[in-house]
């Protein structure tokens, strides 16, 4: 089923819906989880680099699948894309479930719950790439950031409902029901999907901004460095989103209750932010600005936390959150960026390419930081966060330069054909 948007531009605001549903879905698992880490390395006997190799896995899932995900997008539609991604993942979190929790007797390898986690990622992979470029073409330039800020407000919104629901429900119910619930859910936005998304063509789709000349965004390196910008933002992000509850717990001693407490006000208030920046940078046009301002509170935030982390406690969580809060604003903006940068005929291959970048980050990152705590502490943890953040500065920096002379150039270039 196909719409124009002349005739059906209201129904933008329920294909935005779907999205959010989806990718909420999506980071209830993806969030939850490592929000249940100290849950999980008691139950599953993990030690802590084994722990992080697990919180891991379904990062670089993503990160393996991001960019195919992204042609296929291009190729096939949103909403087959959609409904493959999230039948896949329903499925994977079924197996787990059932096989692959901790049962009297029987323990599974760290190995064969992170390969399924893999999977897990490597599917669910295809929302972030499907929901985006969905967004993309129903909604108009000057509604973008605001639009695609909403559809990323959805992961900070499921990982603050994960990270309550899942360590809850492990506690208490035990890791099968978790998987269980989270493969349900799964399957219900699937019905949702089938019964509601409809596809726009490119052709009737608003006009992008950007003058890209039909080359792929695949062989520009402008959108490259975007995508290398939002991998380094995504180290304070997944850094406290997958350690917090371990840094806090060991350092400080803080109840599970209370880091609870902390890692929802965080995602939610992360959500804030996103739907913030996407309404003032549709406003006044400035959201490589935007992303070099955060980049810089990120990296000054996560190195003081370094220098402090085992100081005064209500000093340290404060700068936890404020690190944490950069880490989450930047993404509205930063998806809308580089798909406006690539043209919404090729949205679903640069929002892959941005998804690559960052997922891979989020699987490293828990399989880093036990390493970095062996070699220094968890001051030496927060500094190296806090200086990866900043890379993200130069790079907008230089992106912004960029396109501010090809802006220039093409300007000329009309003034000088209306002349003659």
């Amino acid at each position: 089923m196909e719409a124009k948007y002349s005739s059906a531009s209201k129904y933008r605001w329920l294909i935005l819906f779907i999205g959010v549903i989806a990718q909420i879905t999506f980071a209830i698992g993806f969030a939850g989880i490592p929000t249940a880490g100290v849950i999980m390395r008691n139950d599953y006997h993990f030690t802590i680099g084994q722990l992080g190799f697990v919180l891991g896995c379904m990062g670089l899932g993503v990160a393996i699948s991001e960019i195919i995900w992204g042609v296929l997008t291009d190729k096939l539609g949103d909403k087959v894309v959609l409904i493959i991604g999230l039948v896949s993942m329903g499925l994977t979190f079924l197996i787990i479930s059932f096989g692959f929790v901790p049962k009297e007797g029987m323990l599974p390898s760290y190995k064969s719950l992170g390969i399924l986690l893999i999977i897990a990622g490597a599917v669910g992979g295809s929302i972030n790439s499907s929901s985006g470029s969905a967004v993309m073409t129903w909604f108009q330039d000057n509604e973008r950031g605001f639009a695609m800020s909403v559809r990323q407000t959805a992961i900070p919104v499921g990982a603050a409902i994960g990270a309550v629901l899942v360590p809850y429900i492990a506690s208490v119910y035990g890791f099968g029901r978790v998987f269980l619930i989270l493969a349900i859910l799964c399957f219900v936005v699937t019905l949702s999907v089938w019964i509601w998304m409809v596809e726009l063509k490119v052709s009737d789709a608003p006009t992008s901004t950007s003058d890209n000349g039909g080359v792929s965004p695949l062989k520009r390196m402008s959108v490259w460095k975007i995508a290398i910008a939002g991998a380094a933002l995504t180290f304070p992000q997944m850094s406290v989103l997958t350690f917090a509850s371990v840094f806090l717990t060991d350092e400080h001693h803080l109840s599970m209750g209370t880091i609870s407490i902390i890692a929802f006000s965080i995602q939610i208030g992360g959500g804030c932010l996103r739907l913030l920046t996407g309404r003032i940078t549709d406003k006044y046009k400035n959201r490589r600005k935007l992303i070099c301002i955060i980049a810089l509170i990120a990296g000054i935030a996560g190195i003081i936390l370094g220098l402090v982390s085992n100081q005064n406690i209500y000093i340290v969580v404060s700068l936890l959150i404020l690190t944490g809060l950069a880490g989450n604003a930047w993404h509205g903006i930063g998806y809308t960026e580089i798909a406006v940068s690539a043209g919404v005929q090729y949205a679903g291959r640069a929002l892959g390419m941005l998804g690559a970048t960052v997922f891979a980050v989020s699987f490293l990152i828990p399989y880093m930081i036990p390493f970095i705590l062996k070699l220094t502490s968890w001051n030496g943890v927060w500094i190296v966060v806090g200086v990866v953040s900043l890379i993200a500065w130069p790079l907008m920096v230089e992106v912004k330069r960029e396109t501010d002379n090809k802006e220039v150039r093409i300007s000329r270039t009309k003034e000088g054909k209306s002349i003659s």
